[in-house]
């Protein structure tokens, strides 16, 4: 297993390592981007469509939240998790959201 950095991406990352994903291989990463109301969401599901992600839209009732699911396959490195994440906060901040988080199901 790689050494990844003492954070909570490198948390993950050791966690879908430990489960016996490959990690040589790509797998699909499912990124949270957290949206301030629908109509944002639904803007933000379309310029992350336009960057080669798959969207969904989810929306929490109970906490009034919105959130986009940005799903893409790659391989799961510390330094791409990152990156990715980067790309996302850049898209969703004109549209008041925030990257919020990663997770997957691993290979």
């Amino acid at each position: 297993m790689s050494a990844y950095p003492a954070d909570a991406d490198g948390d993950a990352l050791r966690q879908v390592a430990s489960s016996g994903s490959d990690m040589t291989q790509p797998m699909t990463i499912d990124f949270s981007v957290a949206a301030p109301d629908e109509a944002a969401a639904r803007r933000m599901a379309a310029a992350a469509e336009l960057l080669g992600f798959d969207p969904s839209i989810y929306e929490d009732p109970e906490k009034r939240s919105w959130s986009v699911y940005c799903s893409k396959s790659m391989l799961a490195t510390y330094e791409g998790v990152v990156a990715v994440q980067g790309q996302l906060n850049a898209m969703a901040a004109p549209h008041g959201g925030r990257c919020d988080g990663w997770a997957s199901f691993g290979n």
